[in-house]
């Protein structure tokens, strides 16, 4: 089963011409896990509705952790 992480950061201003997430991430705000696509996307959602996030000033990252495309289910699960 593939977990999901819905992650709220800060947005930050552009340092030369590329941002480089690996080397200098966004400052984390708050961290949600969830076990399906669809409560993620729902947690999202509510995220999206936050005022900082229409002004621009955070964003909301929905990642999948765990299970990568294309691996084989064994077991049934």
């Amino acid at each position: 089963m593939t977990r999901f992480l819905v992650v709220l950061t800060d947005v930050r201003p552009v340092e030369g011409e590329v941002r480089d997430e690996r080397r200098a991430p966004e400052r984390r705000r708050q961290v949600v896990g969830a076990s399906s696509r669809e409560a993620a996307d729902r947690i999202a959602g509510a995220f999206m509705a936050l005022g900082m996030v229409r002004a621009g000033r955070q964003r909301v990252k929905v990642i999948a952790v765990g299970r990568r495309h294309g691996a084989v289910s064994v077991g049934g699960d």
